[in-house]
């Protein structure tokens, strides 16, 4: 049975415009793994408010940080494809590589096409989420699970539900970490943000944020990182309702005030640099902790089409082979 890889990240608008954005964030915020309350009440504030409000002001951030290949998200998840791809045919391992997004182009459903032309028996999904939350992987089995109603003969599976404490992906976090350090110098503190949920999702049986604190302790531990060295931190909360803590920005705002004045930032969640880490972290949150008193920050790129990274995702493959 010929096997093949889904690579499945979250989406990312087909240009930095409003009406491009808009499309994008509707798909998005309509999924009810993200945003569960009910429709009647979701659907008027979506449309009547946030949507119309929101996706010039995302526009112009989008622009901000725009590549001249296209969106970083998408430029770096084709690398991704393709590094993981040549590095299977390097091994010997003949098995196509598709890759497919929860939103917009894309999408998983044109990416399983793509596998079923080559005559795939068998598929191996991989969200390239290291930490499972039911907002993002649960997300992508949805997705697949809806798709495979259409099929008369549904290929075995092999879902990759996380890989936070993955051997390989703790090496390579701390390896760009450590020649992050050579070429820039160390800072008083190595800050581990990662994208929050609700607290509700937490309270309610969702384990991300358990994920989340064992990734930190596993790199701290490869690290040699004493307990003060090192903190974790959730960012990118929206509406109302508490998210998990302690929260990124409000974290930049009393570090400096801790005696923290050089600090050094990575974001293990997110596998390839986006608007969350390029925007929000690099840039919004480097401003508010130099306004609040540091004087050195430094963001560590996401793990991206690294060497280290595109081995490590063939080991979670290999793996899924046995």
């Amino acid at each position: 049975m010929k096997a093949g890889v889904l690579l499945v990240n979250l989406g990312t608008p087909s240009a930095p415009t409003s009406a491009a954005v808009k499309a994008f964030l509707s798909e998005f915020l309509h999924d009810y793994r993200v945003v569960d309350l009910p429709r009647s009440l979701w659907c008027p504030l979506l449309h009547g408010i946030i949507l119309p409000f929101r996706s010039p002001k995302v526009a112009k951030l989008y622009q901000g940080i725009w590549w001249p290949e296209g969106s970083p998200l998408m430029v770096v998840s084709k690398r991704q494809q393709a590094g993981l791809q040549q590095a299977l045919q390097d091994e010997g391992i003949d098995m196509p590589v598709a890759l497919g997004m929860s939103y917009g182009e894309p999408s998983i459903e044109s990416a399983w096409q793509q596998l079923k032309e080559q005559g795939v028996g068998k598929v191996i999904v991989l969200p390239l989420y290291p930490q499972y939350s039911v907002s993002t992987t649960a997300s992508v089995f949805d997705s697949w699970a809806k798709l495979m109603k259409k099929e008369r003969l549904v290929p075995a599976l092999r879902f990759v539900h996380d890989y936070h404490d993955f051997s390989g992906y703790i090496s390579a976090l701390a390896d760009s970490v450590r020649s992050h350090w050579e070429q820039h110098g160390r800072g008083d503190m190595l800050l581990l943000s990662y994208h929050g949920i609700p607290k509700r999702f937490e309270n309610e049986g969702d384990p991300y944020g358990q994920q989340c604190h064992r990734t930190s302790e596993l790199l701290a531990a490869e690290l040699g990182l004493e307990p003060h060295q090192w903190r974790t931190t959730f960012q990118s909360r929206f509406g109302r309702e508490e998210w998990l803590q302690p929260y990124t920005d409000k974290t930049m705002e009393k570090l400096p005030k801790e005696g923290i004045k050089k600090l050094d930032v990575i974001c293990p969640a997110f596998s390839a640099d986006c608007l969350e880490t390029l925007e929000e972290i690099a840039g919004e949150n480097k401003e508010i902790f130099l306004k609040a008193g540091g004087e050195q920050y430094h963001y560590i790129p996401a793990l991206n089409d690294n060497p280290a990274h595109i081995r490590m995702l063939m080991d979670l493959v290999r793996r899924e082979l046995v």
